[in-house]
């Protein structure tokens, strides 16, 4: 009798290793923290210091100060005199991008799962067979087209390269998110005599709110950090983005660390403002779309 009030010796062992699972789950999550933001937290020394070029291995720079900053925010050096109208160029290749990426996604989306297209899958499926070849493998096949087409040094070069590689991705998530969406709510809007484009604005976009916000926040995040197409497709100094300007450095005689990391430091700031701003659509958005086959 004794027995029926004793709890089982495997959930009493569970119990007991649940605070050591917990603090162990803390460290690991803590020192993976630090790992991920000493190279953020080192280039704040490095933007700090007037000396940067002199790496002094100090956890804090002897004489901080915001001189990189000032000389970033008024382009007082050679190499930033085009600063502000190259971080606008970065803005504007990252929303297009966005905003394109989104349009395109959706009404992929709503055409394949709310129109019910015959072998519509076989879009989505081809879509996806873009990322089995690396980005960099198709670089200059893309900076021929695009010349062939007369966008050499042109933005939307870029952006055509981005929303090509992001719209595979937002169709997918789109579509599986799109399946949480009840159809009757179609056929009622129908009956009432709506259009498919008034079922598309009207009830299809504001529904899918969560994975549109990740879909786009995606898409800007690709644009804002990728590279090579900017520095392939980019050659004059007015088209130049923040991220092809910083490699002017690299080709100088002299190469002020302290105003690179300055520069890297506030390129940062809008894509880390927008997805703190909307991590919680994100996560909705992305979770919700990927549990659905």
């Amino acid at each position: 009798m004794s027995l029926a009030f004793t709890a089982p010796m495997p959930a009493r062992r569970q119990r007991r290793r649940r605070p050591f699972a917990r603090a162990g789950a803390v460290v690991i999550g803590v020192g993976l923290l630090i790992w991920t933001l000493l190279p953020v937290y080192n280039m704040l020394l490095m933007a700090l210091d007037s000396d940067a070029d002199e790496f002094t291995g100090s956890i804090w720079p002897p004489d901080p100060n915001l001189d990189s900053f000032r000389s970033v925010w008024t382009e007082d050096y050679w190499l930033m005199e085009h600063f502000w109208h190259q971080f606008a160029n970065s803005l504007f290749l990252g929303v297009g991008t966005m905003v394109l990426t989104v349009l395109i996604g959706s009404l992929a989306s709503f055409s394949l799962g709310r129109m019910r297209l015959r072998g519509g899958w076989i879009i989505s499926d081809v879509a996806l067979l873009t990322y089995m070849l690396p980005t960099a493998f198709l670089v200059i096949p893309f900076v021929h087209v695009m010349h062939w087409y007369g966008l050499s040094d042109s933005l939307w070069a870029v952006i055509a390269a981005q929303v090509a590689f992001a719209t595979p991705y937002a169709i997918l998530i789109l579509h599986q998110y799109g399946k949480l969406i009840p159809m009757e709510l179609d056929e009622s809007a129908k009956i009432d005599g709506a259009s498919p484009l008034q079922v598309y604005l009207r009830i299809y976009l504001p529904l899918m709110a969560p994975a549109l916000v990740a879909v786009g926040v995606y898409a800007l995040l690709l644009a804002w950090n990728e590279y090579l197409y900017q520095y392939l497709l980019l050659s004059s100094t007015p088209n130049m983005t923040v991220a092809v300007a910083i490699n002017q450095f690299f080709d100088s005689d002299e190469a002020p660390w302290n105003y690179m990391m300055a520069i890297a430091i506030i390129y940062t700031l809008p894509p880390v403002a927008i997805y703190f701003a909307l991590r919680r659509f994100m996560v909705a958005g992305l979770t919700m779309g990927g549990v659905r086959g």
